[in-house]
């Protein structure tokens, strides 16, 4: 469960904060976000395909890659290294693309869009993505032993 619910509700969370609150991704934060869509896959692929457990391990390493990039992403917007020098945001699907240029919320990697704690949403992804793999792999680890 935890291999399907984690990456689902760190993404909800992801669309909630962009839609419902115009905290709208950076490029690096999409990056974050495409492992999470491959962890759901694979923890549901865990619950219906043989070898179950392979399909969650491996569900746990892509959440657990998410997690190092959200901390790369969080270094680069505490300035503890550089980023990406291409790092913004356009919109897609737009008729025209010099519109789509022109109108496009410019999203900086190396700013802090929102925090909690003083931590920011890729520092907290960073946090529950590398928590909860170990989790994953400790629950793996036991039910095997048991």
């Amino acid at each position: 469960m935890l291999a399907i619910g984690v990456p689902a509700l760190l993404l909800a969370g992801a669309y909630i904060g962009q839609y419902g609150f115009g905290l709208y991704p950076c490029e690096m934060c999409w990056w974050q976000r495409y492992p999470h869509f491959a962890a759901v896959i694979l923890g549901i692929m865990g619950t219906f395909v043989a070898p179950r457990r392979l399909w969650i391990a491996f569900a746990a390493l892509a959440i657990m890659a998410s997690g190092v990039i959200g901390g790369f992403h969080a270094g680069v917007e505490y300035g503890w290294w550089q980023g990406p020098t291409a790092c913004s945001n356009l919109t897609a699907g737009a008729a025209d693309p010099l519109q789509a240029i022109m109108t496009a919320p410019l999203v900086r990697c190396d700013q802090v869009a929102w925090s909690l704690f003083g931590i920011s949403l890729a520092g907290w992804n960073f946090i529950v993505s590398l928590l909860s793999g170990l989790a994953i792999f400790s629950l793996l680890m036991r039910k095997e032993n048991a």
